[in-house]
């Protein structure tokens, strides 16, 4: 639908900001040139102020056994064979991790993952030295306090799930309450707050996720059913999420359909495929075709098919997703992977997602910031992009679909009458041009090579300097007519 007083007031408009991700290089070949006409582009959807959000995992708060980055992975060894790595509980004090992370806010922080299915939440200063039996993993009351207020001083507000393994059972198996009881009551004697939570994490991998044999939907739907009371009881302002599947077959259907109803939020997790730590068999190349970016709209397409029939006019949140599951490929913290993380999010805004939380803030391969050292990967550059320049309110760019050329448009943030337009060229040898109606900030993201870790933003490097302190986000004017958006080198 499009609002006529908005568009009579961008007529007056000075600035448009363009991030646009694109490669310095010379180019063989020159793509028809395209217009814009941001004075007449219509509203189309509107995102949650903390759409671009983010996961620490629970096995990062406890300490455990989690994804292993390739980097410390043996040359010679088969990445299969070392899929995991213990490590220590992430220390959610580090004054840069959050520096880094309070960038990124308003955000929500989602605790959770496959090892929170099991995890037993130690109500008492002394916790115990090893997991009651049918549990996995402790959390101790110190490390949830460190949640809390690592959410309160970043601005993340907090979503979760809770244990559904066999210690959370009674003799007939049926779930019971009292760890969420333990952990929601501790929470709010601590000033802390749960904005949002799962029952569980993806009901449709139970084997995986810790749940007990036999699985099926009947009985998630039942212990579902008994969470979303006890839910309405106790803490009725908590937005209940689900059923948070990551299939798209029919284990997912069934359980989509047991528990639609009893759903706040529709939410559901994608990656487009494994990565070699699974068996993953995707490529660099692959990672900037079209049809890899396109896997996203498909799998959402499947949920909104879903919720449009069974959970109609609730809101689709996507809580989970990365490069690839498993802790992500080798080029996952690399330039290669802004493509998708960027289309990712203009994709998905415009289909009318809520949220995106990207796996992780800081862990494995796919994390946006190294996990040893918190320094931002490209994504991060990428994300901290997108919270400065992208409003709320999602527009109709009038760019029709075309082969590795992608453009959204949103209201430029905390820029009266802006529009904010996210430009990328995801091709290896074609440049394309793109006119626009009005005056510009440019703002355009490339590395010397694909899988670089260096991202120069208008010539100029991304660096923390040693300092810590975020850099000042160099910009272009640019006057209105074309720009030329360079293919990937």
């Amino acid at each position: 639908m499009r609002n006529h007083h908005r568009a009579g007031r961008i007529r007056r408009l000075a600035r448009v900001a363009v991030p646009a991700v694109a490669a310095l290089a010379c180019t063989t070949a020159i793509a028809a040139e395209l217009t814009l006409d941001v004075v007449t582009m219509p509203r189309v959807a509107t995102i949650d102020p903390r759409f671009q959000s983010y996961n620490i995992e629970m096995v990062e708060v406890t300490g455990g056994r989690f994804w292993k980055p390739y980097a410390v992975v043996d040359a010679r060894a088969d990445a299969k064979a070392e899929r995991f790595a213990a490590r220590a509980p992430i220390d959610l004090h580090d004054a840069r991790l959050r520096k880094l992370a309070a960038a990124l806010s308003p955000a929500y922080l989602r605790v959770s993952g496959t090892w929170a299915n099991s995890t037993f939440f130690a109500d008492s200063e002394t916790p115990p030295a090893a997991p009651p039996a049918g549990f996995k993993d402790v959390l101790t009351r110190q490390q949830w306090r460190d949640v809390i207020d690592f959410s309160q001083t970043v601005g993340a507000s907090i979503v979760t799930s809770f244990a559904i393994s066999a210690g959370t059972r009674d003799a007939a198996g049926r779930w019971t309450s009292e760890q969420a009881r333990q952990l929601l009551n501790f929470t709010q004697s601590n000033g802390g707050q749960i904005a949002a939570a799962e029952f569980m994490n993806e009901p449709d991998l139970p084997a995986i996720g810790g749940a007990p044999d036999r699985y099926d939907a009947a009985a998630y739907g039942r212990d579902f059913a008994a969470f979303r009371a006890f839910m309405k009881a106790t803490a009725p302002d908590v937005t209940i999420l689900g059923p948070g599947t990551i299939g798209t077959g029919a284990d997912a259907r069934a359980r989509f359909a047991v528990s639609a109803a009893g759903v706040d939020a529709v939410s559901y997790h994608h990656y487009g495929a494994l990565s070699a730590r699974c068996g993953g068999d995707r490529t660099a190349t692959q990672a900037l075709s079209d049809e890899w970016l396109a896997r996203t709209g498909k799998t959402f397409a499947l949920y909104k098919t879903l919720r449009d029939r069974l959970a109609r006019n609730k809101p689709i949140w996507l809580t989970e997703t990365a490069e690839t599951a498993c802790g992500g490929n080798r080029w996952a913290s690399t330039f290669i992977d802004t493509f998708r993380y960027l289309d990712q999010l203009g994709r998905l805004a415009k289909a009318g997602v809520q949220v995106v939380m990207h796996n992780t803030l800081a862990a494995s391969d796919y994390g946006l910031l190294d996990e040893r050292t918190h320094l931002p990967r490209p994504n991060y550059w990428a994300a901290l992009l997108w919270r400065r320049l992208m409003g709320t309110t999602v527009l109709d760019a009038g760019v029709a679909q075309q082969p590795s050329f992608h453009v959204y448009a949103h209201c430029a943030h905390d820029m009266p009458d802006g529009v904010a337009l996210l430009v990328i060229n995801n091709d290896r040898r074609t440049q394309r041009k793109l006119t626009l109606s009005a005056a510009s900030q440019r703002y355009t993201q490339a590395s010397a090579t694909p899988a670089g870790g260096t991202i120069r933003l208008n010539g100029s490097p991304l660096d923390l300097w040693g300092t810590d302190e975020l850099p000042t986000l160099p910009r272009a004017a640019a006057a209105a007519g074309p720009h030329t958006i360079a293919p990937v080198p």
